[in-house]
């Protein structure tokens, strides 16, 4: 393998610090259970051989690889559910027409836990007991993945890309089987911060955030990104999931002389905020929505006229920017969407990012010298500028022993028309900011 294996830097109670990705007994371990770790009692028989023997191979054989998703198909953030159906597409695809994934065929098995913890935590289990999955295959929402990932790691499942912008899945040295995949969102928010440097460096700023791991992890992000600056966070306001509406927040955030808005939100709250802005005629500031509720199936039902000039951040090509139309990666997408996931509309970013994921996924497993969980775990943290052609030119993913992130660079965008258009260039922020930690 290219380098040992690493998980990121530490945490400690929310604070991001430098220091060895994984602890000198926590890479013991791991290398121990490398050389000469056990099969699962439900082992199907694998393709460990040489170095791999004795690696767990449950769910993966010669022509097979068997995998899990935990999704909100329903209740609050339902509007996730149009990420399995891109992935979906995209081993649909490549089962059919180029040999499965590293010449294996895929099953992705999809459980909905209705973003309700306890309940990914029941399907976290149904899929490693009962279905025997080789991996769980993302696992969507900070809450769902903080409560199954102590058990993926008992059970040593690795956790591969969750869908979640979580710092602490590339800053815990206990959990090595778990790694995220978007840019996590401490990046995101020096992303915002960065931009807001350079275009509004005396901003005055409004936060609304989900009070849980997603939206204190990014505020607390945008906090430390604008130490130093003349930028200032003049009010906040949080919401619980179980919220019904967050207008009483809007209300009160409007009236705190801010120019700038940050709205760090999942998309039905997101989609809230957006009406609510447009509503409240005297307050006219900058809107940054966050990446995870920026999707146009967020923003239409508020009605486009009404989000003109919000601006969020990306990183991957968005299916409706004109930009893209001759770009090969997208035409193939367009194309094998249509023909695996004939209901699905393509234009939905949500089913471009499952797309993007699942290829991510096939290079990783492509790359691991052992083809076992062992060594699936060692290769999503051994990456070096891997390029997924779906992800914006000049993102690409890279991991390493003192890096657990895959993706931390990101592009400003701003909503115009019925589309987001780029704006600037790419910001990496290890490259502006210093590895996360720092």
């Amino acid at each position: 393998m290219r380098r040992p294996l690493g998980s990121g830097r530490s945490g400690n109670g929310g604070r991001l610090r430098r220091g060895t990705a994984v602890s000198a007994a926590v890479l013991l371990a791991a290398t121990t259970a490398a050389a000469c770790g056990g099969r699962d009692d439900g082992d199907d028989g694998g393709t460990a051989t040489g170095a791999c023997e004795g690696q767990q191979t449950t769910g993966i054989t010669d022509s097979s690889l068997k995998l899990g998703g935990i999704y909100p198909l329903s209740g609050p953030a339902s509007a996730y559910g149009a990420i399995p159906k891109g992935i979906k597409a995209y081993f649909d695809y490549v089962n059919k027409e180029k040999g499965g994934v590293d010449g294996r065929q895929v099953e992705f098995v999809v459980r909905d836990d209705g973003y309700q913890p306890p309940k990914a935590v029941e399907e976290a289990r149904r899929l490693v007991e009962q279905e025997q999955v080789f991996a769980l295959f993302q696992t969507l929402g900070t809450p769902s993945t903080t409560a199954t990932w102590d058990y993926t790691s008992q059970r040593k499942v690795p956790q591969i890309f969750v869908a979640t912008g979580a710092s602490k899945w590339g800053t815990d040295d206990k959990h090595p089987w778990t790694i995220g995949w978007q840019p996590n969102y401490v990046s995101e928010a020096r992303v915002y911060a960065q931009h807001l440097k350079q275009e509004k460096p005396k901003a005055k700023v409004a936060v609304l955030f989900q009070n849980d791991d997603f939206g204190k992890d990014l505020l607390d992000g945008f906090k430390k990104a604008i130490e130093g600056s003349e930028i200032k966070i003049v009010q906040e306001e949080s919401y619980e999931v179980t919220d019904p509406s967050v207008e009483a927040q809007m209300r009160d955030l409007a009236g705190s002389g801010a120019d700038v808005f940050l709205n760090v939100t999942t998309p039905k709250f997101g989609s809230q905020a957006l009406a609510a802005d447009a509503k409240i005629t005297d307050w006219n500031p900058l809107h940054i929505l966050n990446n995870v509720a920026a999707s146009v199936t967020v923003l239409e039902p508020v009605g486009f006229k009404n989000v003109q000039g919000v601006v969020s951040s990306t990183y991957y090509k968005d299916p409706n920017d004109p930009q893209w139309a001759d770009d090969a990666e997208m035409k193939l997408y367009r194309d094998k969407m249509k023909q695996y996931s004939p209901g699905a509309d393509p234009n939905v970013p949500y089913h471009a990012f499952g797309w993007a994921v699942a290829t991510s996924f096939h290079k990783t497993l492509e790359a691991a010298e052992c083809k076992t969980r062992e060594g699936l775990r060692d290769s999503m943290r051994n990456l070096k500028d891997v390029e997924v052609p779906m992800l914006l030119p000049g993102v690409k993913m890279s991991t390493g022993p003192d890096d657990g992130f895959p993706i931390e660079a990101m592009q400003m965008m701003k909503f115009e028309g019925e589309r987001w258009t780029l704006t600037g260039e790419v910001i990496d922020t290890r490259k502006v900011f210093g590895p996360l930690g720092d």
